[in-house]
């Protein structure tokens, strides 16, 4: 594995106020200083719910497995962006392959101006923590990051650009930054790595759309709309 180290230039935007989970059964909930919100995911997702419940009914371990995958995996990304020192002895192998396999675009991330930052948009109606805003190949975007059994299909991952669409649109509201770049940056356990690059802009319909779903669903119609 390439163990060469990367020293990340940060230059956060200092964000006042923050956001915790609210006790919730079934969908994951944010208290803001605005108000109570259900998570950027829950809500962008909200339309593949049932596929994936369904999945995980029939898949337990899977799902167990691919969640603490995931944990795992944004933990070791955060360390490495934070320029910590990675203990990568006591890393699990499948985890560090998949860290060898996206370093080569995680080492495209410079000029970080927010990690796993709080974000809400009372406009919107959402809340979450987005993984990093930061120049990615020179441009400033909105950087998720992502593990996968197996490469997916454009069409399959269009809530992840509805998800960083969301963190734009919250994060220009908090700070009066356009944001007109997302990277969705993938690692397969089948070796593969896949980046996903599009301007927000283009997915603002799709996501209110998607809001106006949830609320539909939900009967929250008489909340403010975006």
């Amino acid at each position: 594995m390439d163990t060469n180290k990367k020293l990340f230039t940060h230059k956060p935007i200092l964000l006042e106020g923050s956001i915790k989970e609210a006790p919730s059964e079934g969908i994951r909930l944010y208290e803001t200083p605005d108000g109570v919100f259900p998570s950027v995911t829950t809500v962008t997702g909200f339309r593949k719910q049932k596929f994936f419940a369904e999945w995980r009914n029939k898949n337990p371990e899977e799902s167990k497995r691919v969640t603490s995958r995931g944990t795992k995996f944004h933990s070791l990304i955060e360390s490495y962006l934070k320029n910590e020192d990675l203990d990568m002895d006591n890393q699990h192998s499948n985890n560090k392959a998949l860290f060898s396999i996206l370093k080569p675009e995680i080492d495209k991330i410079d000029n970080i101006v927010a990690l796993e930052t709080p974000l809400w948009s009372k406009v919107l109606g959402l809340a979450g923590r987005t993984d990093c805003i930061a120049d990615y190949d020179g441009k400033l975007s909105i950087i998720d990051f992502k593990a996968s059994t197996k490469e997916k299909r454009k069409q399959d991952v269009d809530n992840y650009f509805l998800q960083a669409t969301a963190y734009a649109l919250m994060f220009q509201d908090r700070t009066g930054i356009i944001v007109d770049n997302f990277a969705i940056l993938i690692a397969c356990e089948d070796g593969t790595k896949q980046v996903f690059q599009g301007n927000p802009l283009k997915y603002v319909r799709g996501l209110k759309d998607a809001i106006l779903d949830y609320r539909t669903e939900n009967g929250l119609l008489s909340t403010t709309n975006p």
